[in-house]
């Protein structure tokens, strides 16, 4: 697997279709946790008619290496650009995915030259809002129990109807994804810090915002604020927790594919 190594961070990607015509290459830039593993379902749907799509990871993302030190957005920020002016072949749609989205705005805020159309999901502005606050520093105490920790990820992240659909054994096969890392608290403790207001207001690039109607983790009320603060941004809302990537990933492939591909030349 391919890798980019910023300061002492050694970070994979990876690269799917080897893309054809005019069609930007397509970035995906997961949120807290396992990292880009989160979008493999996704892959098949996005590379669809020639586009070329990367998945990046940054620190604390499962098989990321680095120090174990702090986070913060622009050093997250600076791996994501690493991997753009590697791999990217010119300026890229950029999509990011709760933690990533505020990411994903940095990058954009920061090196506007290498984004094209920006698509941000599931984010949120800045710290203030006390339901997120307290929503992560509960989840951050439950680390010394991976059971619990998993379980408080799983039923914040996915809605009423999708985590009794699949009954008992479909609930418990899902609570493994999440688990207590250190590159997850990491992640998590970067979350009660970050604030992209000042990144949202320099952001050049035609953005797509994309709330979950139905989001305990990151409340809709967040991600409409993050539209509010985009001075050329379309906004839409999906019927979903906060895992709309996977509660509704057809639906949500296609809204990102329509505005990707709206007025494109």
């Amino acid at each position: 697997m391919p890798h980019v190594t910023v300061g002492d961070a050694r970070l994979p990607y990876e690269v799917h279709g080897e893309g054809t015509g005019s069609l930007p290459s397509l970035v995906l830039v997961p949120g807290a946790g396992p990292g880009s593993v989160i979008f493999d379902h996704l892959v098949p749907g996005f590379t669809e008619g020639g586009r070329r799509v990367i998945q990046a990871n940054f620190s604390g993302s499962a098989h990321a290496e680095d120090d174990g030190g702090e986070l913060t957005l622009e050093l997250l920020a600076e791996q994501v650009i690493a991997v753009l002016e590697e791999a990217g072949n010119g300026p890229v749609d950029l999509l990011g995915f709760s933690l990533g989205s505020l990411v994903a705005a940095t990058v954009a805020a920061t090196r506007p030259d290498l984004v094209d159309r920006l698509v941000l999901v599931n984010g949120w502005a800045g710290p203030g809002d006390q339901y997120l606050r307290n929503m992560m520093t509960v989840w951050r105490e439950l680390a010394g129990n991976s059971d619990a920790f998993g379980r408080y990820a799983t039923i914040t992240a996915l809605s009423h109807g999708t985590l009794n659909a699949g009954g008992h054994d479909g609930f418990e096969s899902m609570l493994g994804l999440m688990l207590p890392t250190r590159g997850t608290l990491r992640h998590i403790d970067l979350n009660l810090r970050a604030d992209t207001r000042g990144a949202l207001s320099r952001i050049e690039a035609r953005t797509l915002v994309v709330g979950s109607t139905l989001d305990l983790t990151i409340p809709v009320q967040n991600t409409r604020e993050v539209h509010s603060l985009l001075a050329n941004s379309t906004y839409v809302e999906i019927e979903s927790g906060h895992a709309v990537i996977g509660e509704r990933a057809e639906e949500f492939t296609k809204v990102v594919r329509d505005f990707l591909t709206a007025d494109a030349g």
